[in-house]
């Protein structure tokens, strides 16, 4: 039986993490939800980096599902999710 190899350890413990994510922000009516996804970065916590598709929402996300929001331009104060969950597999 052959396993997949890594290239690097890096790259081996980016692949323990989810592809996506679901960033669910409270709002007055009903809640918002923006997906994110995994990209090659990681952050300052050594987690993966996350964004939306228009690159705006960015989040490092902790293997327990910590969010830290990170801006992606100046003057940007982004509000902390209610929740981060995983996206159903495809």
């Amino acid at each position: 039986m052959r396993f997949p190899v890594a290239h690097s350890a890096r790259e081996a413990v980016m692949e323990d993490y989810p592809e996506s994510y679901e960033l669910i922000f409270q709002a007055s009516a009903v809640d918002d939800v923006v997906v994110v996804r995994r990209t090659d970065q990681a952050g300052a916590g050594g987690s993966p980096i996350y964004e939306d598709e228009t690159g705006i929402v960015r989040a490092e996300i902790s293997a327990r599902g910590e969010v830290r929001m990170l801006a992606s331009g100046g003057h940007q104060a982004h509000e902390l999710p209610v929740t981060a969950r995983r996206t159903a597999s495809v």
